[in-house]
């Protein structure tokens, strides 16, 4: 049978590790008690850490003998992470934490597959919690009160979390997947294009977008990863612009990782390359002064990639398309790259566009499965959409 894992440090906050455990068994979920912590435990749990630590690639030591408790909350996370996603028997996962706790936790997390129950009751919880969820479906919990000891407040939120991951964890949910699910990326300069292919897709496909903030991209990989998508049309790659800058959205170094891993049926393109993105005007590094901008609203401003940096953005992601070997087209919109870049916008720069596909072309090594097709269109011509949904369909039913 599934249980759920009631995940904390046992050493400081056993009290409360009982608790929610107790708490759950008493609404009728099974439980495994996980410890974390680095001190004697001060409950009984049904793992304990050292069995946790002997998991981390370099063994227990690195966890539990490292003398320094930054250096052994990383370590712990690792351990932790290993530990989570070779377990077969997970239903859902409850911890609860402050600082440390929370870190150790979350990362283990963050490795699940998404739509498995996690709850995360943290001190941590009313603040920026970006760290700690990622891209992951992580519901994180406000404890209100530290965790030092049970409390008349502190019952009543462990019991509420209890009552959750119960119901999750015994009722998952039901979803009849009659079509089989499609990555996309869009972005506002692209939203024509993406929202002309769903529509010429949505009767063959479950349609995902997202938007291309950096975590949109990271969340769809993840789904690719998860193999919850049969194939991605990655239309708005514009997070590597902000990777390569300085942007406020930025993909990371792993963008295109799990198209290389899975091998699934891609077409791609070079939606929004024109541009990095920033907060407001007073943002911008001062490196950046005397360059073309644009104020999209008054909270971000975009600035136009140079001809230098349009090379640099294509070679970086031409490095990426060589390792991937699965069905791959990646389509040059030669008429502009975003709604911005277009002959009388804002961003129109032929002369950057060019150095762009130049760098694309010479970077991708084609084969018979990789290829780059130049389109004379702009990026939201009807026809750019229609020419993508056949790349898509060709590879994906060769």
């Amino acid at each position: 049978m599934k249980q759920i894992y009631v995940v904390g440090t046992a050493d400081t906050k056993g009290e409360e590790l009982a608790y929610l455990a107790a708490c759950i068994e008493a609404a009728g979920g099974g439980v495994v008690r996980v410890d974390v912590g680095i001190g004697e435990p001060a409950t009984a749990v049904d793992v304990k850490a050292d069995a946790v630590a002997a998991c981390h690639p370099d063994g227990a030591e690195a966890v539990l003998a490292s003398g320094d408790r930054g250096t052994a909350v990383e370590a712990m996370g690792v351990a932790f992470a290993r530990f989570l996603v070779e377990r077969r028997d997970i239903a859902g996962v409850i911890g609860i934490g402050g600082g440390g706790g929370t870190s150790i936790i979350t990362a283990g997390m963050r490795q699940l597959p998404l739509g498995l129950p996690k709850i995360m009751v943290s001190t941590l919880a009313s603040g920026d919690v970006a760290p700690y969820v990622d891209v992951s479906d992580i519901v994180m919990m406000p404890s209100v009160t530290d965790m030092a000891g049970l409390n008349r407040l502190s019952r009543v939120i462990l019991h509420n979390a209890a009552q959750a991951i119960t119901a999750m964890a015994s009722r998952p949910a039901e979803v009849t997947a009659s079509k089989p699910a499609l990555g996309l990326t869009m972005f506002g300069v692209t939203t024509p294009a993406v929202s002309a292919m769903v529509e010429r897709l949505r009767a063959d496909y479950d349609c995902l977008v997202f938007h291309a903030t950096g975590t949109g991209g990271r969340a769809m990989e993840k789904l690719a990863d998860s193999e919850l998508v049969s194939g991605v049309l990655d239309i708005t790659t514009t997070e590597v612009c902000d990777l390569l800058f300085g942007g406020v959205l930025p993909a990371t170094s792993d963008r295109f990782g799990a198209i290389a891993r899975t091998g699934l049926p891609y077409v791609g393109s070079v939606g929004a390359l024109d541009m990095v993105n920033f907060w407001a005007p007073e943002t911008v590094p001062e490196r950046y002064a005397g360059r073309l901008f644009y104020r999209h609203n008054p909270n971000v401003t975009l600035m136009r990639t140079t001809p230098a940096e349009c090379a640099q953005i294509g070679r970086w992601i031409g490095d990426k398309l060589n390792l991937c070997h699965g069905p791959l087209r990646f389509l040059i919109p030669e008429k502009g790259v975003s709604a911005l870049d277009i002959e009388g916008g804002p961003f129109f720069d032929p002369q950057a566009d060019a150095a762009l596909f130049a760098a694309l072309e010479a970077t991708v090594k084609p084969t018979a499965s990789r290829r780059i097709i130049r389109l004379p269109l702009h990026i939201n011509d009807p026809h750019f959409a229609e020419a993508a949904v056949a790349a898509y369909r060709e590879i994906a039913n060769p």
